[in-house]
């Protein structure tokens, strides 16, 4: 679980940011999103494949604009 303690001084906003960091870097968020929703292992495979295809193309645009 993330915590920050507020250092004496140190304004509500400076904290806040602190623990949203600390959160990214934890990467709670993301795991509750992966959680919220169950997929089936079938569509689970099917999401993967397609976000890998997506990468690819995207890889292979950059590429080519390179050239």
């Amino acid at each position: 679980m993330a915590y920050v303690e507020v250092n004496s001084g140190e304004s509500f906003e400076s904290a806040l940011r602190r623990f949203k960091r600390k959160v990214q870097q934890e990467a709670i968020i993301k795991e509750i999103k992966k959680h919220s929703v169950y997929l089936k292992p079938g569509e689970r495979k099917r999401l993967k494949a397609a976000q890998a295809q997506k990468r690819m193309r995207k890889r292979m645009r950059r590429e080519i604009s390179d050239l």
